[in-house]
This record gives structure tokens, sequence and C-alpha cells, in this order.
């Protein structure tokens, strides 16, 4: 990337270096905001954060930022979701603590991104583990989803216009034992890895011991201090996201087509251009079918970095598409 574009989010640097590639004057209008103005003979474009662009109208983000709205479009057009359960306070939800009790949930905010507040509870038995994650779910939205989990492996899909460019298996933070080191030494050791950074500017995010991180340790029996043995994975979080410290795979070519056609169904339905689409699927080689996969959310402003950089994998030049469909063409 360009050193003097270093500030700014990495996917807003790839498109700057695609754009300037392609001969179009690139004008940064706001560093913070990752806003940046494209110029090309008389043609323009605003783009924000590299995926919001003038490809997708004002109300395409506001569906897709509202989980429970998005669900239920996705169910109108015939295609699985989780059920869940929407609560406005502490009070709500704990009416219902007894419906979820011995099962496996999730709890996320209604409106948030990047995998903000959500917490994964396996076999819940614990209502101060349930009022905790309540708690922390309402620091990021005014409204909270308690939702089925859905057992699998999550993918992300980044649909753009009618066509799949990248598939990501994201898997959650995690330190793999030698034997020697306790899971703290090990996520240090981890972060030292110069592609891991913070703030989106790296192709991967240092990995955090935070209370969601102790959380997950402590229902696994262990803490920092543990010494994990060799070669044994050690998993900090259920949700997979690359915000919270998880590794990205590039899975493109190995999942059924099937599961494209979904991921280009789902962000038809909600009329979106360029959508992350988030699947849990057990076995990427089967065909689906009605009980074998389900999308957990769509994302209005979908990263484009981690499949141009992914921990492993090719680079799949998602930028070109998005360059092409605002005609600048190369």
């Amino acid at each position: 990337m360009l050193k003097e574009y270093e500030q700014l989010e990495l996917s807003t640097q790839i498109i700057i270096n695609e754009a300037l590639k392609r001969d179009v004057e690139v004008e940064v209008l706001d560093w913070d905001e990752n806003f940046i103005r494209l110029k090309k003979g008389d043609k323009f474009e605003y783009i924000k954060q590299a995926t919001k662009t003038s490809l997708d109208n004002y109300v395409v983000p506001l569906i897709m930022e509202n989980k429970e709205l998005t669900k239920l479009i996705l169910r109108e057009h015939a295609i699985n979701v989780p059920d869940s359960v929407t609560v406005k306070n502490l009070d709500d939800a704990l009416k219902i603590y007894s419906v979820f009790e011995n099962k496996d949930i999730v709890i996320k905010p209604k409106s948030a991104n990047f995998g903000e507040g959500v917490l994964i509870i396996k076999n819940l038995n614990s209502k101060e583990v349930y009022i905790n994650a309540i708690k922390e779910a309402f620091n990021y939205s005014k409204q909270v989803l308690i939702e089925d989990y859905v057992a699998g492996e999550e993918y992300r899909f980044l649909v753009v216009t009618d066509e799949v460019l990248a598939v990501m298996y994201r898997v959650p933070a995690n330190v793999k034992g030698d034997g020697i080191h306790n899971i703290q030494e090990l996520v240090d050791e981890k972060n030292q890895d110069l592609r891991r950074g913070k703030g989106y500017l790296t192709p991967l995010e240092k990995i955090d011991i935070g209370p969601i991180e102790r959380h997950n340790l402590n229902i696994q029996n262990m803490d920092v201090n543990h010494v994990p043995k060799q070669g044994e994975v050690v998993y900090l979080r259920e949700n997979s996201n690359l915000s919270t410290g998880g590794d990205s795979i590039d899975f493109t070519d190995e999942v059924h087509e099937g599961y494209k056609e979904i991921a280009v169904k789902s962000a038809e339905a909600v009329e979106a251009k360029i959508c992350g689409v988030d699947i849990i699927i057990p076995d990427v080689k089967a065909k689906p079918d009605k009980n074998n996969h389900s999308i957990i959310e769509l994302n209005f402003n979908p990263v484009i970095y981690p499949h141009n950089f992914p921990y492993i994998g090719q680079n799949r030049h998602v930028e070109r598409k998005i360059l092409d469909l605002l005609k600048f063409q190369r």
C-alpha cells in the first residue's frame, strides 16, 4: 500500500491503490471517516469505508443494520435464518430466561456491526452469565436479540451485484499450545505477527484478553495462566469476527456453488449491491438444503481486505469489480 494513505483503513487503501492504477484522481475528504472522492474527467464518486457507495440506495444499509428486520425479509424469500426474540430491557430478558435455559443461544445487539457485543452461550445454566451478556449487548444497541445457536462453521460471502467475489472462512481468535507457554504468553506471541494491528489498518487484528475471552476460557476450565499441550488449539471466542482477532482463510473455490446462489439471493432480497453474507454451514461440500445452513447476518459495510490479504489463501482483488461497477474502467 501507499505510505501517504497508511492512516486509512486497509480496505480504503486497497480501493485507492487500484484507483490510482486506473489514473483516477483521489481526494481524502475525511481521514477519520475514511471518506474519499474519486474523479476522472467529468465523472466523480464518493466512497466511504471502501464499500459504502452510490451503488446502494439509502434504505439498504438501514435494513441490514436492523438484524430482526433483515431476518424477516429473508424469511419472506424462503431463506433459512435462526429463530430469535427481541428484548428492550433487562427485565424483559429475565422474564424469558427459562425459555432458553439449558439451550445454546447467541445474544447480540439488534443494531451493531463488526461482532460488537455478541456472545455465544452453550448450554445456558447460569443466570449471572445470561444477565452479563444481555448487559454487554445493550452497550451497543437499544434492543437485544436472543437467538437460537446454529451449529456449524461461519463463512463470509462477499456479494457484489449478482456475483460472489470471494468466500472467507473465519476462525475465532485462538492460540496453539506448545506445552511451554501459557495462554497469555501465546497471545502476546501471536500478536507479534506484523499482519496484526489495531483499527483495521492491517490484514488481521490483535487479540485482546477481555471479559468475553475470559468467559470463554472459564467455561473451558482455563484462565490466561493455563499452559496448553503441544498442538492443542484453544479458542478465546465463539464468534469468528476478524475485528476480535479471528483468522481469515480463503474458501472461494471450496464451497458448493449452491451456497453462493443463496448468498446472492440474500443480497437481492434486501436489494443490496455490495453485501457481506454470513452463513453457518456444517459441510461446505454438501449441497444446501433447508436444514443444513442458516444466514446469521447481512453486513452493509463489508471489509474487503481479508479477501485480498487472507491469513491463508490467495488475493481475490475484489476492489477491481467495485471500481468497474462505479465505471472507472481499467
